[in-house]
């Protein structure tokens, strides 16, 4: 977790924004309504997005082409947050997630990233030997499985729509999504069916 920001950290974003509401920029409403919305995001939304791309052909392919629009079509606003891409894994196909420069995340629709997501050590890793960092989590792909690592930026950030696993036929989106998982949504976990 990060540090708390200092005194003289507090005292620079003060004067920034009151700059900004000065030059008629932002209101304390609009900065009160973006606070709420980022303390709001969670992965559970990235979650019934991908339970709902199971279930909806229609949504799916919405999802894949264009993620913002699929995470607005949730009631998700994505105004002021770069553009969303949906990687989708396939048999024989799998993706990983990371930001090999800080900690770029799909926060609108996962939330705050966890630690480890913006360690040194995973961004490193993950593209070194991705299949390592899988295996350290429990995921081992069968041989075969192409893994493609992509890199999140603050131009574009990804997340993973994994595939659907095998015995969840019948299932509810809302069943679905309990067992969508933050570490599937970037590829380092896949949904397990208990």
């Amino acid at each position: 977790m990060a540090a708390r920001p200092g005194p003289e950290s507090i005292a620079l974003l003060d004067r920034f924004v009151a700059a900004l509401k000065a030059g008629g920029l932002v209101t304390d409403a609009e900065i009160e309504e973006q606070v709420a919305r980022t303390d709001e995001a969670n992965p559970e939304i990235g979650a019934r997005m991908v339970a709902r791309a199971w279930t909806d052909p229609d949504y799916r392919e919405l999802l894949v082409r264009d993620g913002s629009a699929a995470a607005e079509a949730m009631g998700v606003s994505m105004a002021g947050m770069p553009p969303l891409g949906v990687l989708a894994d396939a048999p024989g196909l799998h993706h990983l997630v990371v930001c090999t420069l800080c900690s770029c995340y799909p926060r609108a629709v996962l939330g705050y990233p966890p630690h480890w997501y913006k360690s040194a050590a995973y961004r490193a890793r993950a593209v070194r030997d991705p299949r390592g960092v899988l295996a350290e989590w429990g995921t081992v792909l069968p041989e075969g499985v192409e893994l493609r690592v992509v890199d999140s930026t603050a131009d574009y950030r990804w997340m993973v729509l994994p595939e659907r696993p095998a015995g969840t036929e019948g299932w509810d989106a809302a069943r679905l999504a309990e067992i969508v998982t933050r570490d599937a949504l970037v590829g380092v976990a896949l949904p397990v069916v208990a």
